[in-house]
């Protein structure tokens, strides 16, 4: 298999959620890569900093803050990111919370709305305007940010599940929708990756142990681990893949 497969050298890549965790790396790997990257989300000094971490490698960074539950600055994104570089190659929907882990009867409606404003509507709207731009030039790649969470039940935590499930059957109808005009539409699905959306519960002295155990590869992963599979994605090398959940988990959803 030739190298050039994943080479992204005169692609421009949008990742969302990119100031830190598993966002930050994907960013720093599609750079490492070849692709420009726009850096997105809601903290300009983090961005700036994962930015000029890029650019002291010798990459291609420029960051634009937004939040992407909200259209207007959805629309400013992907604004920013043509008048920056002229065109988008990439999506990578990665902007995600999961601020709760209670069971439903004490979950708000607030709790639930929020969690779906930015996992399930944000990655919608962010297909609708970034990924419209793509299928108007009739290439590009969308790798949408799951979880184990969109393939199987978890307890506490009825609106992520639902959020990422979403994710999931979103991600299949659209690529369906623009196949013939030459945009591909997967997911990445991690597993327990170690970032601040769960450090809380991996590092927690007891809660973590059943988690862990249930891996298999003996280990939560790490921002590092998602980086190879991303490329896959928003590269060549995936040229005949599309509608489906790529799932980087160490092996949790095996059993």
């Amino acid at each position: 298999m030739s190298p050039d497969l994943f080479d992204l050298t005169g692609k421009v890549a949008v990742v969302t959620g990119a100031g830190r965790g598993i966002g930050r790396g994907i960013a720093e790997a599609l750079a490492g890569f070849g692709a420009a990257v726009v850096l997105a989300g809601r903290t300009p000094s983090v961005l700036e900093e994962a930015a000029g971490a890029i650019r002291a490698a010798g990459g291609r960074a420029a960051v634009q803050v937004a939040d992407v539950s909200q259209e207007a600055s959805v629309l400013a994104l992907r604004d920013a990111a043509l008048a920056a570089f002229g065109q988008i190659d990439v999506l990578v929907n990665n902007a995600g919370i999961n601020p709760i882990w209670r069971t439903i009867e004490k979950t708000s409606l607030a709790d639930w709305q929020s969690i779906l404003d930015v996992n399930l509507t944000g990655t919608f709207l962010c297909c609708k305007y970034l990924g419209a731009a793509m299928a108007e030039r009739g290439s590009g790649a969308v790798v949408n940010i799951s979880s184990v969470a969109g393939h199987v039940g978890l307890t506490r935590s009825t609106p992520y599940c639902a959020s990422k499930g979403g994710v999931e059957l979103l991600s299949k109808a659209l690529a369906i929708e623009w196949a013939a005009r030459g945009v591909r539409v997967n997911c990445l699905t991690p597993g327990y990756v170690d970032t601040d959306l769960t450090s809380g519960l991996l590092h927690h002295e007891t809660l973590s142990k059943p988690f862990l155990d249930h891996t298999p590869m003996g280990r939560f992963g790490q921002p590092r681990d998602m980086m190879g599979a991303a490329v896959f994605l928003a590269s060549d090398a995936s040229s005949y893949m599309t509608g489906q959940s790529l799932v980087v988990d160490g092996g949790w959803t095996a059993h």
